[in-house]
C-alpha cells in the first residue's frame, strides 16, 4: 500500500498533518475509575445529599401532622369539658302549655343572682348582696330561629302581665315567685308563644364572658353615670370591660325612659358579645377559646332538656338577630309605662307562633314604640 496521500503529497513524513489512529479499546475500559460514584451522582461522601433530604421533610411533615391532631383535639375537648360544667335546671311546666310551634323559641333569662360572686366582687360591681331567694330577671327576651329572619325580642321586666297564682304585676315577679318554671309558664299564657329552650345568665357570668373575649363595644350616645349601677362613661363608642358591660346592661336611671332603654342597651351587649365570639381570632387563639369555654360555662343554667346542639344554633340565632341578618326589637308597647300595646303585641305573637318573622315589619321597633 502506497503512503503517498491521495494529493500527491508526502508531507505527513516531516511533521505535517499527521493522521491519527484510534486507540485500541481495552477491556473494562467503559467503567468508572474506581472508588467515583456513577456519572450524574458525583458528590462527597458513599450517600448522596439527595437522599438524606426527604427523611427531614417527612420528619417535618410528621411533626406538623401531630400539632395539627392535637390542635383538633384541644377544639373538641374544650366544649365537652365545659359543657360539663353547665347547670341545669328543670324549666318546662307540667300542664297547661301552649301547642307545639313550627321553628324553635329560646327563653333568655339575665337573673340578678350573684352566685359565684365574693363579697368583694358584689361590691366592686356594685350589684349588692343576695336579697334571698330566687332573685329576680333584670333582662328576659324571646329568640325565635325557623324558616325566615331569626327574631330577638325583649320584655321589659316591668312589663305588667297576668302572673298564674299571683294576679297582674311585673313579669320579673315570676322568677322571685316560681323560679324558671313559673316565668315560662308566665310568658307562655301572656304571649300565647311555646318556649323550646330556657338559657340562664347570672352577673357574674356576664362578667367572665365580657372580660375573657377581652371586651365589647358599647356606643352609648350620651355620657352616663349611675350611681346604682356603678356606671360611668363618656358618650361614643369604646371598649368594655365586663364591669363596664354589666353596669351598661343594668343601667336605667340614668334614661327618661329608663327600661325602655335599658333592654335596648342589653340587645347591644349581647350583639357585641356574639361579634366577638364567632370572631376566628377567638378560636385561633388557644388561651382565648379556652377562657370563653370557661366563662360561659361557669355562668350558665340551662333547661335540662336543651343539648348542645340546641345551644349551638341559639348561639347562631342571636349572632344573626343582632348582627343585621334578624331582626331585634322590643314587644310592642302602648306607653312608657310599659304596657304591652293591646292591638300590635298580638300580632307579633301570632307570626313567631306559626314561624312568619319575614312578615313582622313595623311591628319590631327598638323601643317598642309604633313607627311616627
Amino acid at each position: 500500500m502506497s503512503d503517498q496521500r491521495p494529493d500527491g503529497g508526502y508531507g505527513w513524513l516531516y511533521g505535517e498533518d499527521r493522521p491519527t489512529r484510534p486507540t485500541p479499546r481495552q477491556p473494562g475500559s467503559d467503567l468508572p475509575p474506581p472508588n467515583l460514584p456513577p456519572p450524574g451522582r458525583r458528590g462527597t461522601g458513599s450517600v448522596p445529599p439527595a437522599s438524606r433530604r426527604p427523611r427531614r421533610k417527612r420528619g417535618i411533615g410528621r411533626v406538623i401532622g401531630l400539632l395539627v391532631l392535637a390542635w383538633i383535639v384541644f377544639l373538641v375537648a374544650v366544649p365537652i369539658w365545659a359543657w360539663s360544667q353547665i347547670e341545669k335546671v328543670d324549666a318546662s311546666p307540667a300542664t297547661g302549655r301552649p301547642a307545639e310551634q313550627p321553628g324553635t323559641t329560646y327563653l333568655l333569662v339575665g337573673s340578678d343572682s350573684r352566685r359565684g360572686l365574693t363579697k368583694a366582687e358584689q361590691k366592686d360591681l356594685s350589684t349588692g348582696g343576695d336579697g334571698g331567694g330566687r332573685g329576680r330577671t333584670d333582662t328576659i327576651m324571646l329568640l325565635h330561629t325557623g324558616g325566615g329572619p331569626s327574631l330577638l325580642m325583649s320584655l321589659p321586666r316591668d312589663s305588667l302581665v297576668e302572673i298564674p297564682g299571683y294576679g297582674r304585676t311585673k313579669i320579673n315577679a315570676a322568677y322571685a315567685y316560681g323560679g324558671p318554671k313559673l316565668l315560662v309558664r308566665t310568658i307562655e299564657k301572656n304571649t300565647g308563644i311555646r318556649v323550646d329552650d330556657y338559657i340562664e345568665v347570672g352577673f357574674g357570668g356576664l362578667v367572665k364572658v365580657v372580660d375573657s373575649l377581652g371586651g365589647v363595644e358599647i356606643c352609648p350616645k350620651q355620657r352616663l353615670k349611675d350611681k346604682d349601677s356603678g356606671l360611668d362613661v363618656q358618650k361614643g363608642c369604646q371598649n368594655a370591660d365586663g364591669r363596664t358591660a354589666l353596669a351598661y346592661s343594668r343601667n336605667r336611671h340614668a334614661y327618661a325612659t329608663q327600661d325602655i332603654q335599658r333592654v335596648q342597651s342589653q340587645r347591644e351587649v349581647l350583639g357585641s358579645i356574639a361579634a366577638k365570639a364567632k370572631s376566628p381570632w377567638t378560636v385561633v387563639n388557644p388561651l382565648r377559646y379556652l377562657s370563653v369555654a370557661n366563662g360561659a360555662s361557669g355562668s350558665l343554667r340551662i333547661g335540662d332538656d336543651v343539648g348542645p346542639i340546641a345551644l349551638f344554633r341559639f348561639a347562631l340565632a342571636l349572632s344573626a338577630s343582632m348582627g343585621g341578618e334578624g331582626l331585634n326589637c322590643t314587644v310592642p308597647l302602648r306607653d312608657f309605662a310599659v304596657n304591652w300595646d293591646p292591638d300590635r303585641a298580638p300580632k307579633m305573637f301570632d307570626r313567631i307562633k306559626t314561624d312568619r318573622t319575614d312578615q313582622i315589619g313595623d311591628l319590631c321597633t327598638k323601643d317598642g314604640l309604633p313607627k311616627t
